[in-house]
């Protein structure tokens, strides 16, 4: 199930999400919607509407110090946040010793993050990236439409993936966030 897109437009961070719930051939088309604001974050998920509630509503996404670097900040401060939330929710699972999550996006001081069901952390260089089962038509799309308006591109991914994936369903939800503006630092008189 599921198509979201991340797209990164100069400061601002466009996502987009579907709104299919998908269970084999039995398809929902759901109110609560997989693209949201947690904080200062834009988070998309896939894999479970449930990991996606507990991340919206449950997680508390921990300020980062102005001196840690981003990427470093997501791979411990925010994932460690992340998994304590799923393990809390009932929803992260253990087998041979090894702990998973889900899949979902990041947008986050102007940058797009995927976080993997294996926890690891990735940032795409093109600057946009796909997730779910209509990602590689989603992909195709962003590849096509560089040069146009970042929501414009956003919403034809999403189409693009309906068009072609059964389980890929609007309405969309469309949704951008600006980089925070860097912290000032004064010097002590």
């Amino acid at each position: 199930m599921t198509c979201i897109v991340g797209l990164v437009d100069g400061d601002r961070v466009w996502m987009g999400g579907d709104s299919a719930g998908v269970n084999g051939l039995d398809i929902t088309v759901r109110a609560d919607t997989k693209v949201f604001r947690n904080g200062d974050s834009l988070i998309g998920f896939t894999s479970s509407f449930r990991m996606g509630q507990l991340l919206h509503y449950r997680l508390e996404v921990p300020p980062r110090e102005h001196d840690v670097d981003l990427f470093r900040y997501m791979v411990v401060d925010f994932v460690d946040a992340v998994r304590n939330c799923l393990k809390d929710g009932g929803y992260a699972h253990r087998s041979n010793d090894v702990e998973t999550g889900g899949t979902f996006m990041v947008g986050l001081e102007g940058r797009l993050f995927t976080v993997q069901s294996d926890y690891q952390v990735g940032e795409a260089v093109r600057g946009y990236h796909a997730i779910g089962c209509g990602s590689d038509y989603a992909l195709g799309s962003l590849a096509s439409t560089v040069g146009q308006p970042p929501e414009e591109r956003v919403l034809k991914a999403l189409e693009c993936a309906e068009l072609f994936n059964g389980g890929v369903r609007a309405p969309f939800t469309i949704q951008s966030s600006l980089r925070r503006p860097q912290l000032a630092l004064t010097e002590a008189a």
